[in-house]
């Protein structure tokens, strides 16, 4: 059974460890370990998650049969819902997890009459693949200069809302 929850002040403190190990066994072969820390220092910290969540990103946590599988952070901008965070555990991937996040993420994107999902994946991302199955398009290329000389070099996907979940 697959439950996902709005991270609260005592759910906060356990996504920076699945983080870590999320990141650590998927993005040190594209980017290298010492990105990955800085990385996960910035964007995925108790404190940087936090932070994030006092600008308005909302964060829930994903669990299959109550234990801790995923996490989504996810930010409306306008008619746009940006997902900032959509990490699944190694042993989870490919259960359809995903697509559960996915329809949760719609869902909240029709209560906010929001047009679009967004999100951003390295180029060098195999999850890219999995994002177009999902429905997603590239829409553009960017890259965004991070600090300390590192660079987030990722593709800009898009997904039409759609008002049949």
């Amino acid at each position: 059974m697959i439950k996902i929850q709005q991270a609260s002040d005592l759910s906060i403190p356990l996504i920076a460890p699945l983080a870590r190990t999320i990141w650590e066994e998927h993005y040190t072969p594209i980017i290298g370990k010492a990105q990955v820390d800085y990385m996960l220092n910035q964007f995925q910290s108790v404190q940087a998650i936090v932070q994030q969540i006092t600008q308005g990103m909302m964060y829930y946590l994903v669990y299959q049969n109550d234990v801790l599988c995923g996490y989504f952070a996810i930010k409306i901008e306008q008619k746009d819902l940006f997902i900032s965070k959509f990490y699944l555990s190694a042993t989870t991937r490919g259960q359809g997890i995903s697509r559960i996040m996915l329809a949760f993420i719609e869902q909240q994107a029709n209560a906010s009459a929001c047009e679009q999902l967004s999100l951003t994946v390295n180029k060098d991302n195999s999850a890219r693949k999995a994002y177009e199955k999902l429905g997603f398009s590239v829409q553009k290329s960017i890259k965004a200069d991070i600090g300390e000389g590192y660079y987030m070099d990722d593709y800009v996907m898009v997904k039409p809302v759609s008002s049949s979940i």
